[in-house]
């Protein structure tokens, strides 16, 4: 594909910003569609944020890349795994660092292809028989209810700790209550390969039949399902799981990794000079807090049990929201000299004072803003001592304003930020426009395509 290349003027010298146009057009108009196409669900769907992006997105930057079975393709925040799997499957080792407890896992489950299927479903089958069992000896069936009254049961429930880091009402009493008999058998068998798939699809079937969560695309709560068959769910995710691993039996890929770390200190965790290029979407500078998404099933299958836990991974995140901020949090001394970025975090603070917002949450909207472009600036400098010359780079990001309604045009900043770092900027490519209730405006959906050239790091 020819390259379009952006308007700039970006004299950046070192940390020092001056004033930049970027002409936002300048790239093509990818495929508009964020939902995953028919044909790309086998891998992909074993379990997926609702946010994510597609992996026909992915192809397109494989493809324009001229990504081969000799490169290395690295997604710093990898989510649940579209880029890793994608890579995967077109012969390509990949590497993914994910911040996240849960979704870190599903990735690494997601690109193992090497158990057998058959003894997945009969080992699953096993589980299954005797998890129905234990539930019938209770007066329960798992498909149809149960015998007698549900107060003669004694229900089994997360401690204390455990169940307020849920969101209420997100999982009724007895689905709960057969989940965790189901968990209790599984857990028996923690040390087995398959133990990993087994827990991987009772996290689909916990988010798409067993619990009462919706997403639309923010998480919440539904209708409320006083019952649902949980078991069969969890069968019918194995399934799937077994026929796509089916299909590359015998087949030989390229081992694939996924790190659970911080992507601001990237350099730490991954060699020097070993990736060829980065295909990614970081956190959007919004009031998404990602770890909601995840929350349910991280939380009842024992990724995280208090605050505190959850606290520290955190830690490891991007700010991208209020809720993600911390007294000590320092990474807006990395972008103290972009003028543009502090003009649009002083207008936020304007507005908030116009509008007499007090909340600690909209008091803190300044600050997450500036927090999020340093924790990206901090991000792109630390990619920079294991990227290979010439390498190349497509950061997916999104038009915001989340903050009282002042634009963010992330992609235009993203660019900025990268060229002051010895980046090339290529051009912006229009994934897709969304509409935005707050505003009533079309927001960009973008990409950032950056080259690396190896030069002396400024």
């Amino acid at each position: 594909m020819k390259e379009k290349h952006m308007q700039l003027n970006l004299p950046f010298s070192g940390s020092h910003f001056k004033e930049s146009t970027v002409d936002a057009d300048s790239g093509p108009i990818i495929n508009q569609s964020n939902k995953i196409d028919q044909q790309d669900r086998s891998f992909h769907n074993w379990y997926r944020f609702v946010l994510s992006f597609p992996p026909h997105l992915v192809r397109y930057y494989i493809e324009d890349f001229e990504l081969n079975e000799k490169d290395t393709v690295l997604d710093p925040f990898c989510g649940t795994g579209t880029t890793l799997v994608e890579c995967k499957l077109n012969r390509i080792r990949t590497i993914g660092v994910e911040a996240n407890p849960f979704p870190q896992f599903a990735s690494s489950v997601k690109i193992d292809w090497s158990i057998d299927p058959k003894e997945l479903v009969e080992k699953s089958s096993d589980i299954a028989n005797t998890s129905i069992g234990a539930l019938k000896k209770q007066g329960i069936n798992d498909n149809w209810g149960i015998d007698g009254s549900l107060a003669d049961i004694h229900l089994k429930k997360l401690g204390p700790d455990a169940d307020r880091l849920l969101l209420s009402k997100s999982i009724s009493p007895l689905p709960l209550h057969k989940t965790l008999v189901l968990l209790g058998f599984l857990k028996k068998h923690e040390n087995e390969h398959f133990y990993r798939y087994a827990l991987l699809a009772l996290a689909k079937a916990l988010v798409c039949t067993i619990s009462n969560l919706k997403f639309s695309p923010e998480v919440g709560v539904g209708k409320l399902k006083s019952d649902s068959p949980v078991v069969s769910s969890w069968l019918s995710e194995l399934r799937t799981i077994s026929e796509d691993l089916n299909t590359v039996k015998g087949i030989q890929y390229p081992k694939c990794t996924v790190y659970l770390g911080d992507s601001r200190e990237i350099s730490g965790l991954i060699e020097p000079n070993s990736i060829d290029a980065v295909i990614t979407s970081p956190p959007y500078p919004n009031e998404k807090d990602y770890t909601r998404i995840t929350r349910l099933e991280s939380v009842i299958l024992g990724f995280i049990s208090n605050k505190g836990e959850l606290q520290s991974f955190k830690k490891r995140m991007i700010r991208s929201n209020t809720r993600g901020v911390y007294k000590d949090d320092d990474d807006d001394l990395w972008i103290a000299q972009h003028k543009e970025i502090l003009e649009i975090a002083d207008e936020i603070e304007k507005r908030r004072r116009h509008l007499g917002k007090t909340s600690g949450f909209e008091k803190l909207y300044p600050r997450v803003t500036r927090l999020y472009f340093g924790g990206m600036m901090k991000h792109l400098a630390e990619l920079r001592p294991i990227l290979r010359p010439g390498a190349r780079l497509a950061f997916v990001v999104g038009d915001q304003a989340s903050y009282l309604r002042i634009m963010i045009r992330t992609g235009k900043l993203l660019a900025q930020i990268a060229q002051s770092l010895g980046y090339e900027v290529i051009r912006i490519d229009l994934f897709r426009t969304r509409f935005a209730t707050a505003t009533g405006e079309q927001l960009r959906e973008e990409v950032v395509v950056l080259r690396w050239p190896g030069k002396r790091m400024i």
